[in-house]
């Protein structure tokens, strides 16, 4: 491979070995060992790279430096809820359903129509749970409690109440 010599090759060293991001690290890494003369399928080898990207990374090299290395900006569909409205978001799915919501448990269908009611975008369901992954959430749900639940009673009827709801220790057979 024919590489331009923008770097030495204890420059091009000390780059890939200081670098952070490990994908920039991988292509500059490629380009030190172009740089001391590896062929191009010891690289695959080494680097895991493909022939082809191999080409890509030296031509780039070749033609810029260095500098032409790291990932040019992916463009991509915008977020249908604004960045800005996002904080709005959070603090709204964190206070929890309202009493107009009529619902105890903020889920995802619940949450697709909040979105649609409060903040005027429309998402699929898939694109809810994308949305909430993205800003951090888990799938946990806690479970419902009504409004009018006594913790105390509840507490008092478990204590007094007959202890057949106990698991039992003998297994039932199956049949195969």
């Amino acid at each position: 491979m024919n590489v331009k010599a923008h770097h030495t090759t204890n420059e091009l060293l000390k780059l890939y070995k200081s670098q952070s991001n490990p994908r920039l690290a991988r292509r500059m890494h490629g380009i030190y060992l172009a740089v001391k003369g590896y062929s191009c399928p010891k690289i695959m080898e080494i680097t895991g790279a493909k022939r082809r990207t191999i080409q890509q990374w030296v031509h780039r090299y070749n033609k810029n430096g260095i500098d032409s290395l790291p990932d040019k900006p992916r463009s991509g569909q915008p977020t249908k809820l604004p960045r800005e409205q996002e904080p709005a978001f959070c603090k709204r799915i964190e206070a929890g359903p309202t009493k107009t919501d009529t619902i105890s448990v903020l889920n995802g269908p619940a949450i697709q129509r909040l979105l649609e009611r409060e903040f005027g975008t429309v998402y699929s369901l898939r694109g809810v749970y994308d949305l909430l992954y993205r800003l951090g959430y888990s799938c946990l749900c806690p479970r419902p409690r009504h409004e009018k639940t006594d913790p105390q009673a509840q507490q008092e009827f478990k204590k007094t109440s007959s202890r057949r709801w106990i698991k039992s220790n003998q297994s039932i057979r199956t049949k195969k």
